[in-house]
């Protein structure tokens, strides 16, 4: 299937996916020009996030109503779909301006926003970011934490450019947090920040996009509900923020506020961070968890927290992995 990667931070509530349902709580990002499918919801439709006017929570997967879409995201009860032409659908809770319409209103059904070109998207808890084809990065939703990065903490409904970003491949969401990776292997962050999840050595809040200390060489980026993850080209993986149970894989609970190498983990193809937990996958195909395992999301067969990296017995080789605030998500492709 498209891409499915990496779950949001939501209430268990919506579940969008490309091409197929595989859980709730997810997120996506994929580029324009992959292959495109209708995106199906299930859950509660409380607030319209299923994107299905009139219908009440469903069990079984039905479509939403946007064109044929090569990436989804999902925040706290609103959810969006970058569809082929490089459009953004979005629908759902929409009282901080999320859905990016202009409006406060929720929207039961799926509304086309102003903005084009786009090549990527991403949501956090009650924001959400895209990237354009020129590599600038735009943002809506809840700004009081400055999430937005736009130099304030004003909520804005409907897109608005994030100020001095360029060359920008690749955008996460925290929960009150948002980075970004640059063509150069830089990653920059602004936010919240209360956990050092800017990663800038310090815990202040960042109403604008700030350089991640001592980070580079990274070409892929994921945020957690108060971490961030980052992998670097050499398939090691940085990781800051968080850390009361372990989910930052360095073999402690020391809060980090600038990137720590996690612990014994080489060889590494692509990264998700949950809520309070971690997920690797290896090029050789081994998935690895780390982090809070009280609801058993860690795969190891308890509920246990883990400070470092643990293989997860019993997985076929893994082309994907997604992330979500409780749970792991895999995709599988037998060799």
């Amino acid at each position: 299937m498209t891409s499915c990667r990496g779950m949001s931070r939501v209430r268990g509530v919506v579940a969008v996916v490309v091409a197929a349902v595989v859980g709730t709580l997810m997120t996506t990002v994929a580029p324009v020009g992959a292959a495109a499918s209708v995106p199906l919801s299930t859950g509660s439709n409380s607030l319209g996030q299923l994107g299905s006017p009139g219908s009440g929570s469903r069990s079984i997967a039905g479509p939403v109503s946007v064109p044929r879409s090569v990436a989804i995201a999902s925040g706290r009860d609103t959810a969006y779909a970058l569809d082929e032409t490089g459009a953004i659908w979005a629908w759902g809770l929409n009282d901080k301006g999320q859905v990016g319409d202009g409006t406060n209103t929720n929207r039961p059904t799926p509304v086309k926003l102003g903005l084009t070109d786009v090549v990527a998207i991403e949501a956090g808890h009650y924001h959400a970011l895209a990237i354009r084809s020129d590599g600038t990065v735009w943002a809506w939703g809840y700004g009081a934490l400055g999430q937005l990065g736009l130099g304030t903490t004003n909520n804005r409904n409907v897109p608005t450019r994030v100020p001095g970003l360029s060359g920008i491949t690749q955008v996460a969401g925290g929960r009150d947090m948002s980075y970004a990776l640059r063509s150069d292997g830089t990653v920059l962050a602004w936010g919240s920040n209360a956990l050092g999840e800017v990663g800038d050595g310090t815990t202040t809040r960042r109403n604008s996009p700030v350089v991640v200390a001592n980070l580079s060489g990274v070409v892929e980026i994921s945020g957690g509900r108060n971490h961030a993850l980052a992998r670097l080209a050499n398939g090691t993986v940085r990781a800051w923020g968080d850390n009361q149970y372990g989910q930052l894989g360095d073999g402690t609970t020391t809060r980090r506020t600038s990137p720590v190498a996690v612990s014994n983990l080489s060889g590494v193809a692509h990264v998700d961070a949950g809520a309070h937990h971690s997920v690797a996958v290896r090029t050789d195909g081994a998935v690895l968890t780390w982090g809070r395992g009280y609801r058993g999301q860690l795969g190891l067969g308890s509920t246990s927290n883990r400070p470092t990296p643990t293989v997860v017995p019993g997985v076929p080789a893994s082309v994907e992995v997604g992330d979500g605030r409780d749970q792991d998500l895999r995709h599988h492709r037998q060799r």
